[in-house]
Formats: C-alpha cells, sequence, structure tokens
C-alpha cells in the first residue's frame, strides 16, 4: 500500500496494531482525523496518554478502575458473593444482564500451559487470600469461558477452594463451547448466571 507520506504510513501502521482493525481501515481514519480540528486530534490523544499513565486496578478485586481502593462493596451489591471472571469485559457482560448484583474477581487471564501461562501469572492467589479473610462470601461463581482453558482454571480453584466452608458454582452451559465470555449475547449469559451449578471437578 503507497501512502501520502511518511507520518500517515507510521499514523496507519500504529492504528492497524489495535485489534479489528486492517490497514485500509486505519488509513481512512488517520484520513478522516486529519480533516478534524486540531483540537478533537488533541483530546483523543490526550486521553490515550492519560489512560495508561492514571488508569489503575482495584487491589481487591483488580477491575479497572480510578482508583486501586475497592469501590465494589456498595450497598446495593450482595457481598456474599463473588463472580470470577477472566477480565473486565466480562464484568461488563455479565452486569449488563440485570441477573447478578454481587461482587466480582478478575483473574487477568486464565492458566494455559501451552502459552506458558501457570497459576502464578493470574489473580487466583488473592481470590484464595479474599475467600480466607472474607467470612460473609459463602458462594463463588466461575464465570470462565467455555474453553479448556477455562475448564482448566476453573478446577484449579476449585481444588483450592475445597477447603473453605464457601459454595463453588459454574455458570449454566447456556454458553457454547469454545467461545468467549465477553461475546456472548444479554439473554443467554443471563440465563446462565441464573441457572448456575455446582461446580464438578470431573466436569
Amino acid at each position: 500500500m503507497e501512502y501520502p507520506s511518511q507520518l500517515v504510513k507510521r499514523a496507519v501502521e500504529e492504528i492497524a496494531k489495535l485489534p479489528g482493525i486492517g490497514k485500509k481501515t486505519a488509513l481512512r481514519l488517520v484520513l478522516h482525523l486529519l480533516k478534524q480540528p486540531k483540537e478533537f486530534t488533541s483530546g483523543i490523544s490526550d486521553s490515550i496518554r492519560e489512560l495508561r499513565e492514571q488508569i489503575k486496578y482495584c487491589s481487591t478485586c483488580h477491575i479497572i478502575a480510578d482508583t486501586e481502593e475497592c469501590t465494589c462493596q456498595t450497598a446495593y451489591r450482595d457481598t456474599s458473593i463473588v463472580c470470577v471472571v477472566e477480565d473486565t469485559p466480562d464484568v461488563l457482560a455479565i452486569r449488563n444482564t440485570g441477573q447478578y448484583n454481587g461482587l466480582f474477581h478478575v483473574l487477568g487471564g486464565r492458566i494455559s500451559p501451552m502459552d506458558g501461562i501457570g497459576p502464578e501469572n493470574v489473580n487466583i492467589d488473592s481470590l484464595v487470600q479474599r475467600i480466607k479473610i472474607d467470612d460473609k462470601v459463602k458462594e463463588v461463581i466461575l464465570a470462565l469461558s467455555a474453553t479448556m482453558e477455562g475448564d482448566t482454571t476453573s478446577f484449579y480453584i476449585t481444588k483450592l477452594l475445597k477447603d473453605y466452608e464457601v459454595k463453588v458454582t459454574t455458570i449454566a452451559r447456556g454458553i457454547p463451547v469454545g467461545s468467549e465470555l465477553e461475546f456472548a449475547d444479554e439473554i443467554t449469559l443471563g440465563r446462565s448466571i441464573a441457572t448456575r451449578t455446582l461446580f464438578n471437578q470431573k466436569h
């Protein structure tokens, strides 16, 4: 692909690194930005820079936030339930179903030996510690993707929690096997949360 300038080429190559954006789409975006007032592009660049420099992760549940202090335990949330998910998009997807009003715990990934990701690389230890010190938690919902890696992670967590007085459940298999949780429609995801079952280690 030919470019009218090296500056345009560099901008296209950087934007094309974003998921779901090819070089043709990136070029259209770059040309669109060039037509906008400087204040418009400055606003975008400033917001991205502030995002990287100032964003925090909750020290308790690891959700993306503006502060490391946990703001999850509010009066309208059920503090006896913790829903374990892989990443923040899963939190948003479950919240949008309107079927869940408990707390969350973001693992930041899933166990995948083939990719060199072990239990120490995700937020599993902090989950166990959370259950250990918080006697209000009575149920842990494993809402992980229906993949081999997701099931492996669920199995591992269940083994770690078996010595604690907490019920471990998993979302119903309305979620297709091999699918990513964040892409499930809200109705299916909501039903999966509402009809969750006890996690079977032989699952």
